[in-house]
């Protein structure tokens, strides 16, 4: 007995659906499962189709894409309708989607599979009625929920346009969409879907006159539903010439209508006939409403961003000319949400004395008010210094003038409007190329952060003063410091350390990691900043994506924008035979790294800071219990001289040599000639055993007398962490 008359024997029949050409293969038994002549035939997409109830097209085609996506088979129950829309018989539907390649590149798939009548559940049953056979009304409502949904997430033109081009109508999915904007007495394609390149040409300038289904629609504000070419050429017989080569045999024009005005029309072309019943004329009706309204947001929110990115840029200048021996880079990011606009900034001034100033700078929050303080406040910091101020002067005179710019406006706007005066962080840097002589001068901003020529990154700790703004006259201490030939100075505001739910110590320890691993710069870079500024370039982007990407959020999940704070950084990179802007691959010569720390008598606070250096610069000494003791022992010795003298701590560290044998040499300088001296502190004393500390955790230690004062220093030698077994 054959395989065929098997089949037909138990009302199975077998069928072969080749989606890049159209062509639907069945045997006999398939076609009559169809309501077809029991005969093998091949038939076009279109035919086969209409046999199919609309609700159950709609669902297969979910059921065929996720067995695509699951390599596994496509099982579906489908209802058989007559040409009279009478349900016959329902079939179960059995296939394998097999992926091939078109010879364009494009992925498509085959459908080979089997058709087998089954029983319907008689009256009175307890069959389980299936999903597959849900009413129009329930399919028609999903529909629709899910396309209001993904147009009202669209935010730009171009997304309302695809996801209006991946709408799955239930039952009727048009193949051809267009979308047609009004500007004055004119209509043009702003964007469609199911066409070639160019095939817009005809319709991207008509007159609302012209005989078009599109211009009569925006000129009544009333649908045209076309179920036939005849009715299309009947109605419009001069546009029927360009609508004819498309091959379509159905078209819908609906009006795009908000708050009373059309805006536009929109397109639905449909190769298979559609009837536009009172239900498929609803469905078209209600999308082109949401349509029409999503086209209007985006519409709307395009013409913010580019407001405010035009402010923002306005007000963002471009880094200066090119300083001989230095490599800048730069990056401002708007925060998410909202006009996307700030208030941090950043610049660089050429100063009268052939120096240049670096500042970075954060007004209270990111509105248009917060903007338009930057905007004000640069330009007053960009005054001051190129009359020739020194930092401290110019960040006092910028506080008084911020001070009485929110005063002033608080005046002239009503009590409690816009949430009282606003104050402004300020880091303000000035550089001399020749020397790298830095003097910094900060108002509650962030630290300055150097990465030194061996990769060590290091937090600059730097004297400062109140955030501008708070108090009209304050004074502001200044801060001196080299950055060495080959060295990376980074200035940043806090979006960039503390956005992603970090702190400011973890939101570092995450900075802090980018730029130490940052891949090494290629050998002979080039000394006119050509290769170096490449390099830096891309080091301001890996700081920007390390904050915005997934990593540097403190939740799981979907991405989402997480702009939580506008964020500013500048580099600065003094070019050096060696410069180790993105070196971390090892010396031949190991470089020394060293910092230098000043805590005054007024401000005993910086012993912590001295403290966190000296762990910062030895990050990756072999043996922790190393670092706790030199730690100690810099507490010890800047403590001392805050109390037994009255100047200041000059602290000194260097740490040189090849990993695993480096020397890490600490002096502590002070005005004072009094020597220190060993003394037997007793059981309950709280100080005296300074010596008695440098004795016992130093390899060496001593004083050496200056001309006014004298240095305490240490030595500790670098040696491998004890074995853990060995001291079982």
């Amino acid at each position: 007995m054959r395989t065929e008359d098997v089949l037909a024997a138990i009302a199975t029949g077998l069928w072969r659906w080749d989606n890049t050409s159209g062509k639907v293969t069945l045997d006999g038994e398939a076609a009559r499962l169809l309501g077809l002549p029991a005969e093998p035939v091949v038939l076009p997409e279109v035919a086969v189709r209409s046999r199919f109830h609309p609700v159950d097209w709609n669902e297969i085609n979910a059921i065929i894409t996720l067995a695509v996506a699951e390599d596994t088979l496509a099982e579906a129950r489908l209802r058989i309708m007559d040409e009279d829309g009478r349900v016959l018989r329902t079939v179960r539907s059995r296939s394998k989607p097999l992926e091939r390649r078109t010879p364009d590149g494009r992925v498509d798939f085959e459908l080979i599979g089997t058709l087998q009548e089954i029983a319907e559940p008689q009256p009175g049953t307890t069959a389980a009625h299936t999903p597959i056979t849900g009413d129009w009304r329930r399919s028609r409502e999903a529909f629709l929920l899910d396309a209001g949904r993904a147009l009202a997430e669209a935010r730009s033109t171009s997304e309302v346009l695809r996801v209006a081009a991946s709408l799955s109508m239930p039952g009727f999915n048009p193949d051809g969409l267009a979308v047609f904007g009004v500007e004055g007495d004119r209509l043009s394609v702003i964007g469609h879907h199911g066409h070639g390149p160019g095939d817009e040409g005809p319709f991207t300038d008509m007159e609302r006159e012209t005989d078009y289904p599109a211009a009569e629609v925006v000129r009544t504000g009333r649908a045209i539903y076309l179920s036939t070419p005849e009715d299309y050429k009947r109605r419009f017989p001069a546009a029927w010439p360009l609508a004819q080569r498309f091959g379509r045999v159905s078209w819908a024009f609906l009006p795009l209508i908000v708050a009373g005005r059309t805006m536009g029309a929109w397109m639905a072309a449909f190769k298979h006939p559609v009837s536009f019943s009172p239900d498929e004329r609803s469905v078209l009706t209600t999308v082109a409403r949401m349509l029409a309204q999503a086209l209007q947001r985006a519409g709307v929110a395009e013409s913010e961003r580019e407001l405010t990115t035009g402010l923002q840029r306005s007000m963002m200048p471009q880094l200066g000319p090119e300083v001989p021996g230095m490599t800048i880079a730069a990056r401002y990011v708007p925060t998410g949400g909202g006009l996307q606009v700030g208030g941090d900034w950043y610049d660089m001034i050429p100063l009268p004395s052939g120096r240049f100033a670096l500042v970075i700078g954060d007004v209270q929050g990111h509105d248009v008010r917060a903007a338009g303080l930057m905007g004000q406040l640069r330009i007053a910091v960009r005054a001051y210094a190129s009359e020739g101020h020194r930092p401290d002067a110019v960040l006092s005179r910028a506080s008084r003038f911020l001070a009485g710019l929110c005063s002033s406006q608080e005046r002239e706007e009503d009590a409690g409007q816009d949430g009282g005066p606003r104050f402004a962080t300020c880091l303000y840097v000035e550089c001399d190329p020749e020397t790298g002589m830095l003097e910094v001068a900060r108002a509650g901003h962030p630290d300055p952060a150097v990465r030194m020529t061996d990769g060590t990154v290091l937090m600059r700790p730097t004297a400062g003063g109140l955030p501008l703004g708070i108090i009209p006259d304050t004074d502001y201490p200044t801060t001196r410091f080299v950055l060495e030939p080959g060295e990376t100075m980074m200035l940043c505001t806090d979006g960039l350390i503390e956005t992603g739910g970090h702190d400011h110590d973890t939101g570092w320890a995450r900075l802090r990691a980018i730029l130490e691993t940052e891949p090494p710069e290629p050998a002979g870079g080039d000394a006119s900043g050509g290769a170096g500024s490449a390099h830096l370039e891309r080091m301001a982007d890996l700081l920007v994506q390390a904050v915005h990407g997934p990593s540097s959020h403190h939740t799981t999940g979907p991405l989402v924008d997480r702009r939580e704070d506008d964020i500013a950084v500048v580099l600065l990179c003094r070019e050096g035979s060696d410069c180790g802007c993105g070196t971390t691959a090892a010396h031949p010569a190991r470089l020394a790294r060293r910092t230098m720390l000043t805590v005054a008598q007024a401000e005993p606070g910086r012993i912590a800071g001295a403290r966190r250096q000296i762990r910062e610069l030895l990050h990756d000494w072999a043996d922790d219990d190393q670092v706790d003791s030199a730690v100690l022992m810099v507490s010890e010795m800047v403590t001392n001289v805050l109390v037994h003298t009255d100047g200041d701590a000059l602290l000194v560290a260097e740490a040189a040599g090849d990993l695993g044998t480096r020397r890490l040499r600490v002096e502590v300088a002070d005005g004072s000639d009094e020597l220190p001296h060993k003394r037997q502190p007793g059981e309950m004393a709280s100080s005296g055993r300074g010596v008695l500390l440098m004795e016992m955790l130093a390899d060496d230690w001593g004083v050496d007398p200056r001309g006014e004062g004298k240095s305490i220093w240490f030595e500790l030698h670098e040696r491998s962490k004890p074995d853990a077994d060995a001291l079982d």
